[in-house]
C-alpha cells in the first residue's frame, strides 16, 4: 500500500478549495481548511506534508498564518498562492519561510510541477538524513568474504530469495555478519534502489524504542518538540534490518505482528494509519525457540520472522576462511593508518588458526586493526606481534585441565603448564622465541617446563 503525501489546502473560499482538491487527489491526500485558525487547529491533530495557504484572509491572513504555522511547525513546507502578483508579499512570504509563491489564475500543470518539486526535495532531504546516520553508524566489510562449504550454500540461497518480498530469519554467534548477509540480500533483490535501514533491539532503551520503530508526533510525549519519522517509514520501498530481534519486549512483538499482518504503521501519538511497503529480515544470536518455548518471544511472530532460515556457521567452524580475512583486513588497516605491512608470517598464521575466536570475525578484525596500529615498521608480523591472550589460548576449558579437588598451587601450576604449552606449540618449540614471548629467559624457562613436567622436544 503507497503512503500518499499529505497536503492541506487553505483558502476562505470553498471553490478554491474544492478546485485545488479535483487538481491533487489522484496523487496526495488532500485536507482542506476555510481560514488560517481553522489551519492551525487541525496542524494540532494531524500532520501534513506541504500546506497551499490563501494570502488575502479575512481576520487572520496569509502572512500571519504562516508565521504561526512556522513556529508550531518549522520543517512543514508552505506554498503560498495568491490572486495578486504583489512581490514585496512574496518576498516577505518567503523570508518567513515559504518555499514558493504562485498567482491565479493558474494552470493544473503549473499547480502539480510547484507541488512535485517540494515533494522530491522532501524525499531528497529525508534520504540525505537517513543517509547521514548510516555512514556514522555502519561499520564493517564490504563483501563476504569465504572458501568455506556452508557459506556457499548460504551464497546461493541468497540469490534464490533476493528477488522475493520473504521475510527472513538470520540466526548466528555475535561477530558472524548477520548484518552482511541482509545486506546482500538486500543489494541483489528488487528492493535495491530503495533504502536499507537497520535497528539494533538490543542498543536502544525499551522505552524509546517504539518511536524508534515508528515515529511520533509533535507533542505525543515530554520531549516530542518535533515530528519524527521512524525507521519502518524511512524502509518504505526498502528493506528493513532487525537485529538481535529476540530483546523486542512483549508489547512490541504484538505491535511489529500487527504491521507485518495489515502493513499499516501508526506513529505515536497519531490515529491515522500509514501504509508500507517493506520486506523484513531479522536476526538473533539466541535460540528463538527455546525463548518461544520459554514464553518470552511470541510464537506468532516467530512463524511470521522465520519464513525462510539462514545460519551462519562461527569462524572457528571456517578456519579456511581466516588467510583470506586476514589478508582483507590487513589491505583495509594499511590504507586506513598510511602502513604497508607486508603480511603475516607462517608461525603468526598458525597462531591464528588454532584460536578458536569466540568473538568471529568481528573479534578477528579488531585483532589485525590493534596489530596495524601497534605495528611499528612495514615488516611482516612475526609471532612476536601477535598478543599473548591469542597465543596462550588453547581452545580447552581450563577446568579440563585442573585435577579434582586440586588446591590453589596445583590449579596455578595446570595454568603454567597451559600456557607454556600453548606459546611452545606457537613457536614449534623454539625454546628462545619462547621465552622472549613470556619475557623470562631461556634458563628460567626450561627450569620451570621441568618443574612443570614438560619434556622439551628440542634444544635451539
Amino acid at each position: 500500500m503507497e503512503i500518499k503525501p499529505h497536503i492541506l489546502v487553505v483558502d476562505d473560499e470553498p471553490a478554491a478549495r474544492q478546485s485545488l482538491e479535483v487538481i491533487l487527489e489522484d496523487n496526495y491526500e488532500v485536507l482542506s481548511a476555510g481560514s488560517g485558525q481553522e489551519a492551525l487547529e487541525a496542524l494540532q491533530k494531524i500532520s501534513v506534508d506541504l500546506i497551499l495557504l490563501d494570502v488575502n484572509m479575512p481576520e487572520m491572513d496569509g502572512l500571519e498564518t504562516l508565521r504561526r504555522i512556522k513556529d508550531q511547525e518549522e520543517e512543514v513546507d508552505v506554498i503560498m498562492v495568491s490572486a495578486l502578483n504583489l512581490a514585496r508579499k512574496a518576498v516577505d512570504a518567503i523570508k518567513l519561510g515559504a518555499y514558493d509563491y504562485i498567482t491565479k489564475p493558474y494552470e493544473p500543470e503549473d499547480i502539480l510541477s510547484t507541488v512535485a518539486r517540494v515533494m522530491s526535495k522532501r524525499n531528497l532531504h529525508k534520504e540525505l538524513t537517513f543517509l547521514r546516520k548510516e555512514v556514522e553508524a555502519y561499520r564493517g566489510f564490504d563483501q563476504i568474504i569465504s572458501q568455506n562449504k556452508k557459506m556457499f550454500e548460504i551464497f546461493e540461497l541468497i540469490k534464490k530469495v533476493a528477488l522475493t518480498s520473504t521475510n527472513i530469519l538470520v540466526t548466528g554467534e555475535s561477530g558472524t555478519g548477520k548484518e552482511l548477509v541482509a545486506r546482500a540480500i538486500h543489494n541483489q533483490g528488487n528492493r535495491k534502489s530503495g533504502p536499507f535501514v537497520a535497528i539494533n533491539c538490543a542498543s536502544i532503551p525499551s522505552e524509546l524504542m517504539e518511536s524508534e520503530m515508528f515515529g511520533h508526533e509533535k507533542g505525543a510525549f515530554t520531549g516530542a518538540h518535533t515530528r519524527t519519522i521512524g525507521k519502518f517509514e524511512y524502509a518504505n520501498g526498502g528493506t528493513l534490518f532487525l537485529d538481535e530481534i529476540s530483546a523486542l519486549r512483549s508489547d512490541l512483538q504484538a505491535k511489529l505482528l500487527r504491521v507485518l499482518q495489515e502493513k499499516e504503521i501508526e506513529r505515536i501519538g497519531s490515529n491515522r494509519p500509514m501504509g508500507v511497503d517493506i520486506r523484513v529480515i531479522s536476526a538473533t544470536n539466541t535460540n528463538l525457540d527455546d525463548a518461544v518455548a520459554q514464553g518470552k518471544f511470541r510464537q506468532d511472530l516467530y512463524f511470521r520472522l522465520n519464513v525462510v532460515p539462514i545460519h551462519i556457521p562461527p569462524l572457528r567452524e571456517r578456519k579456511e576462511d581466516i588467510p583470506f580475512l586476514v589478508k582483507h583486513f590487513l589491505n583495509k588497516f594499511n590504507i586506513s593508518f598510511n602502513k604497508k605491512i607486508q603480511g603475516f608470517s607462517e608461525k603468526a598464521m598458525e597462531a591464528l588458526n588454532r584460536y578458536p575466536w569466540p568473538g568471529n570475525i568481528r573479534e578477528l578484525e579488531n585483532l589485525i586493526e590493534r596489530i596495524v596500529v601497534l605495528s611499528s615498521g612495514d615488516l611482516s608480523i612475526d609471532l612476536k606481534d601477535i598478543p599473548f591472550e591469542i597465543l596462550m589460548h588453547s581452545g580447552q576449558d581450563i577446568q579440563d585441565l585442573i585435577p579434582k579437588q586440586a588446591g590453589l598451587i596445583k590449579i596455578r601450576e595446570a595454568m603454567e603448564k597451559r600456557i607454556i604449552l600453548n606459546v611452545l606449540e606457537a613457536t614449534q618449540w623454539n625454546q628462545t622465541e619462547t621465552a622472549k614471548i613470556l619475557k623470562v629467559n631461556r634458563n628460567t624457562l626450561i627450569q620451570k617446563a621441568k618443574q612443570l613436567g614438560i619434556l622439551l622436544k628440542r634444544a635451539d
